[in-house]
């Protein structure tokens, strides 16, 4: 994931630590949302993302707004995971170049229509990437 982390810090012009946080956030709310068959499939792929998912598990972020959107599930839970992806300091720009690279990432590491189902199983990520 290290690799990966700077990557998509590279791309986005941030830095790696934000950049961890920010694949921490959405790979947190992939594995609430998406399929678990294709999430363990992801995961499987990119040594280190399940671990990342599991760090700070007691945590979660976003505030008191983005608890009320996350328990929504759907398009809540991809709003609470924006909420928590600007309260780390990223803009929309910043987070769209993220969830781009990861997308690019994981479609090299399983291939598209793997990564095409997850995107069209989750309500609202197609609006954010």
């Amino acid at each position: 994931m290290d690799e990966i982390i700077e990557r998509i810090a590279s791309a986005a012009g941030i830095s790696p630590d934000i950049a961890k946080t920010a694949v921490q956030i959405i790979l947190k709310f992939l594995n609430k949302e998406a399929p678990d068959d294709k999430m363990s499939i992801l995961f499987d792929a990119l040594p280190g993302a399940s671990d990342l998912v599991s760090e700070d598990e007691g945590s979660s972020g976003g505030g008191l707004l983005g608890g009320l959107m996350g328990s929504m599930g759907g398009m809540g839970g991809a709003m609470a995971a924006m909420n928590e992806l600007n309260s780390a300091g990223l803009d929309m720009g910043q987070v769209q170049s993220v969830a781009s690279e990861l997308i690019g990432a994981a479609k090299e590491s399983v291939g598209e229509e793997v990564v095409d189902e997850i995107v069209s199983s989750v309500p609202g990520l197609n609006q954010i990437i």
